[in-house]
């Protein structure tokens, strides 16, 4: 039995948002509700989200990496991969999510809630996950292929347009190593916030010089962010 009392009771309203009516509305409820609703709430609830995202980032896998295939027939394996991991990065999944309002309907414990979960990319990705796992379950693979892509191409156009699939890190480390035969440091400058909201600042140094800055909810995603703004930097002859 799942609670009444909760924004996500109101489940006609994200059907509509996302434009399809669930036969098991069991399957759309379940991948509502995040684990830690369910660790201060375990007679409420039978299962989290968290097997449902399971799935979903598999079928995100296999809907992704075919559009690209059939999309660029002429690009290879090195360049699809590159542009399948900017379209289905945190960040990605998470603004999808915004785009349906889907953090207005998770079930949350009080503390994830009023430490602001709804709006956590992390959080929201996970559950975006879970939303394509339940509709794929729900009405088939074409029905999660349809609802996918529905938010992919416009997506995919934005990251060409913005040069966004490529490996800034990479990238920067070739160029260092050629040109000033140096490798890029990463260093944490900053860590703030509790255990379940951490968020990082960090540098990128080359030769003992910051050329970048970068925040994140982890070191790895502020460390991309740092080697892409050195990166820009000094394509716009700035660093």
């Amino acid at each position: 039995m799942y609670p009444d009392n909760v924004a996500f009771s109101d489940l006609d309203r994200l059907e509509d948002t996302i434009g399809m009516r669930f036969g098991d509305r069991a399957l759309l409820q379940e991948a509502l509700v995040h684990s830690s609703f369910l660790n201060e709430n375990p007679d409420t609830v039978a299962h989290s989200n968290e097997r449902l995202e399971f799935l979903g980032d598999a079928l995100l896998d296999l809907i992704v990496g075919e559009y690209l295939y059939q999309r660029f027939p002429d690009v290879d394996e090195g360049r699809l991969t590159s542009l399948r991991a900017a379209l289905i990065k945190a960040d990605s999944l998470a603004r999808f999510a915004r785009k349906i309002q889907l953090g207005e309907f998770l079930l949350l414990s009080h503390g994830e809630n009023e430490s602001g979960g709804r709006a956590r990319a992390g959080l929201l990705s996970d559950a975006f996950e879970a939303l394509i796992a339940a509709i794929y379950l729900d009405g088939g693979l074409d029905t999660a292929r349809r609802f996918v892509i529905g938010f992919i191409e416009p997506e995919t156009t934005r990251v060409l347009e913005g040069g966004l699939d490529r490996d800034y890190k990479s990238q920067l480390q070739e160029w260092a190593q050629r040109e000033l035969q140096a490798t890029p440091v990463y260093r944490t400058v900053v860590e703030r916030g509790p255990d379940h909201a951490k968020e990082f600042t960090v540098e990128v140094l080359i030769a003992g010089k910051v050329y970048g800055r970068g925040e994140g909810p982890s070191k790895q995603v502020a460390g991309r962010r740092a080697a892409e703004q050195a990166w820009k930097d000094m394509s716009r002859g700035e660093a």
